[in-house]
């Protein structure tokens, strides 16, 4: 990789943490951008969590210092998210290395046009008017299901997990709060899975992921203050200009 092209995917790395850390989706800018740089598949989705895992935990850890939620309610979120992501990864790393960027020009677009064109979140909290079992119940659904898709492949994760605790009661920020921490520890299981199998480029997954920390801390900074809308038209266009590029490369 040139010096150039380093610092272009830098860049990227640095724009998709900020706009993960607001409005989730930072995926479909750091997948099809490590691809169109020149990481392999074999290395990828590896090396795309262990960049991410570092900057949404910056994130995760400036949201939960200014919204509170009970520890016990976060435990089981944990284990459900742990489980299940460690599971997707595994199976993601049974399909063979060219099938990889297949899928994910085919799953990018549709995504794409889903975050560009979902409801605003609520800005009121519901929870008070959903009985515990229930509350914990449909969280599990949600962050069981998120997860493993995080494992498996992982655009969109942080995105759909905030969609799905909005429509369980919770307000836009709580929403958001809820999906980073969940999607940091699916991010965690799953970079262990994808360690343990030889499947993540070290070097170049702690240099990324230092940019996306500063990404992901100032995009939550702003999430706290501003709300999470702005940012949407940015991470629609970023990432499907990359991707044209890569079904260009992919059709030579």
């Amino acid at each position: 990789m040139t010096l150039s092209s380093l610092i272009l995917l830098g860049l990227l790395v640095l724009i998709a943490g900020f706009v993960d850390a607001i409005a989730g989706g930072g995926g479909l800018i750091t997948i099809p951008a490590y691809l169109n740089y020149g990481i392999t598949e074999r290395y990828l989705l590896g090396t795309n969590k262990l960049s991410s895992t570092i900057g949404t935990f910056a994130a995760t850890i400036k949201y939960l210092s200014e919204l509170k939620f009970k520890r016990s309610y976060l435990i089981i979120i944990l284990c459900s998210s742990a489980i299940f992501s460690s599971s997707g990864a595994f199976l993601i790393s049974a399909i063979p290395s060219y099938l990889i960027k297949i899928i994910i020009i085919c799953v990018i677009p549709p995504l794409s046009i889903y975050l560009i064109s979902k409801k605003k979140f609520a800005t009121v909290d519901r929870t008070k008017f959903v009985s515990k079992k229930k509350l914990i119940t449909l969280s599990l659904i949600n962050s069981s299901i998120c997860s493993f898709y995080d494992g498996l492949l992982g655009p969109g994760t942080g995105s759909f997990l905030a969609t799905g605790y909005s429509i369980i009661g919770y307000d836009i920020l709580s929403s958001t709060a809820l999906a980073k921490f969940t999607n940091l520890i699916s991010n965690i299981s799953a970079l262990i899975t994808f360690l343990i199998l030889g499947r993540v480029d070290i070097k170049t997954g702690i240099f990324m992921g230092f940019l996306s920390l500063i990404g992901n801390y100032a995009g939550a900074h702003i999430a706290l203050k501003k709300g999470v809308f702005i940012i949407k038209p940015v991470l629609i266009i970023v990432s499907n200009i990359i991707l044209l590029k890569v079904i260009i490369d992919l059709l030579k």
